[in-house]
């Protein structure tokens, strides 16, 4: 509470600058917009050193993830500003007239943004807490919560296919933050008899990509500290997991690296199959048939994204309809995350709410209803006394049936339809 009390004066600063309007401004917008992009260029030698030191980025794999993306994103919202900050017109109903309405984007208020060290929250217990104590003061929420995250790998027969597949799995797992990512892939589904040409792929093209030894080669990020260390290392020593690893699991305790990790068919019920592992750790399971994949993720909270891999047009259909959650990307992985036309967000246990380009303005955006009205006509049967003549007029607006409301009113029609 010392904290918060200490930000008291910031606090009304900030109410204050909101409250003077000049947040509304377009070029108000546009300054603070262009000051971002100047401190990315001036201090990116220093965040990417602070990335290298914290959790062992590579100067690329930071640029591509941390700075770049924030790049892209400042100047798409430059591109788009005056438009998104626009009024629309709305359609009114004929009866309206002479009538105009409008949408105008005004913006919430105040915003608190808690990010936790590299990407959005992973939890839901976290979210239950953060919720909870917005609720007392009736704000919003836009929560991003993470979840496993499957990617669902059907049979491929040409060699490229399968080398596109892996190559891609790797970076959505071990190539993004070693796999500590809300978004990154959680787990592999796979029939069993495409498996063994999977998990022998997967070993060739990890030391193809990391190296022969990805502690030297720079090539994978550290676990951000001890404790995350050890909660995957817990996952791992359960008996029954350990003996499903097939490559990988040696684990540095001291320099807090753990090489890439594959594990064929761990128990269901283990901590590895039920947590967000949010690590290096890559469980595959096995299913009969690849359909079998849907009901498998069905029985699971919704995730924030599914990842698929397939030619088959009747089960990329299935997956869109029988399937529910943040995001379906088939044949590639975390490319979602980059792209400014597309929402971004979760459902269910995996949040909800979205952002990134436009939707992001608009989820700290209330849209203000306005209408204007002169004083020349009126719906004059809109107050009492009441009859049936008035109940029948009634009628024929709420169902748009304006012949029948002419009808009607000149007494040519005694009754409306019934809907």
């Amino acid at each position: 509470m010392e904290a918060v009390s200490g930000l008291e004066g910031e606090l009304e600063e900030l109410r204050e600058t909101f409250r003077s309007g000049k947040t509304k401004e377009v070029t108000w917008r546009r300054s603070q917009l262009q000051a971002l992009l100047s401190l990315l260029r001036e201090r990116e030698g220093e965040i990417l050193e602070a990335l290298k030191q914290d959790i062992g980025k590579h100067p690329v794999e930071s640029y591509r993830d941390e700075i770049g993306t924030v790049v892209k994103s400042v100047n798409y919202a430059l591109g788009g500003l005056n438009q998104w900050m626009s009024s629309k017109k709305a359609k009114l109903p004929i009866v309206a007239f002479p009538a105009t309405a409008e949408l105008v984007p005004e913006p919430l208020g105040l915003v608190l943004i808690i990010s936790s060290w590299n990407f959005p929250f992973g939890s839901a217990r976290v979210g239950k807490i953060v919720m909870t104590a917005a609720a007392k003061h009736l704000t919003p929420v836009t929560l991003e919560l993470g979840g496993k995250c499957p990617a669902v790998v059907d049979e491929l027969s040409s060699s490229w296919d399968i080398e596109m597949t892996i190559r891609r799995i790797l970076a959505g797992k071990f190539g993004i933050c070693a796999g500590q990512v809300c978004i990154g892939i959680d787990y592999i589904l796979v029939e069993e008899k495409f498996k063994s040409t999977l998990v022998q792929q997967m070993e060739v093209f990890i030391k193809k990509v990391f190296g022969e030894d990805p502690k030297e080669t720079n090539s994978i990020a550290r676990i951000i500290n001890k404790n995350h260390l050890m909660r995957l290392k817990n996952l791992l020593d359960e008996p029954l997991v350990k003996a499903s690893i097939v490559y990988g699991g040696s684990i540095d305790e001291d320099h807090l690296f753990i090489e890439p990790t594959i594990l064929v068919d761990p128990p269901l019920k283990a901590a590895i199959m039920n947590e967000e592992i949010f690590g290096p750790l890559l469980p595959i399971i096995t299913l009969e048939k690849i359909e079998d994949s849907i009901e498998f993720i069905k029985s699971r909270p919704r995730p924030l994204t599914i990842y698929a891999f397939t030619k088959n047009e009747k089960l990329k259909g299935r997956l869109i309809s029988e399937t529910s959650s943040g995001s379906l990307i088939f044949n590639d992985t975390i490319i979602q995350y980059v792209a400014d036309s597309i929402p971004f967000g979760g459902v269910g246990e995996s949040g909800f709410g979205r952002y990134h380009g436009k939707f992001s303005f608009d989820t700290f955006t209330h849209e203000k209803a306005v209408m204007k009205r002169n004083f020349l006509t009126d719906v004059w049967f809109r107050l009492p006394p009441w009859n049936d003549h008035k109940l029948e007029l009634f009628r024929s607006i709420y169902r748009y049936d304006y012949l029948d409301l002419v009808l009607i009113t000149l007494g040519i029609k005694k009754k409306a339809k019934k809907s």
